[in-house]
């Protein structure tokens, strides 16, 4: 009986710290997860050839290395471009770094830059 009467005082004494301990571990727990969190969802950065560019149609055609994210192979394949902007930057021929993602169900180029010459 005297088991039950402590147990139960011990437990009445910290009902009011458990939640608030729980809240700070659970806090402290997001604050150090977040930055792997959103490194993991970068979309890394792939190299490919541009082949064709298709302004008309908003859409570029690039041989490209494999894309992680996308689980995705090397191979030439056309893309959506996330802005028309992208396709004035470059031509058939050019070395690109690039990434891409699916959106809406399309693969879609994100972003892309132009590998210097050597």
């Amino acid at each position: 009986m005297k088991y039950i009467i402590v147990s139960s005082m011990l437990l009445a004494a910290l009902s009011p710290v458990l939640p608030a301990a729980a809240q700070e571990m659970k806090t402290d727990a997001m604050h150090h997860e977040m930055p792997a969190a959103a490194q993991s969802n970068a979309a890394p950065k792939v190299s490919g050839e541009i082949r064709k560019v298709d302004t008309d149609a908003g859409k570029i055609t690039i041989r490209h290395g494999e894309i992680p994210n996308l689980d995705m192979p090397g191979m030439t394949m056309v893309f959506r471009v996330a802005s028309p902007d992208m396709l004035g930057k470059v031509k058939a021929g050019d070395q690109v770094l690039f990434t891409a993602e699916k959106n809406n169900g399309a693969l879609t180029v994100t972003s892309i830059e132009l590998v210097p010459a050597k």
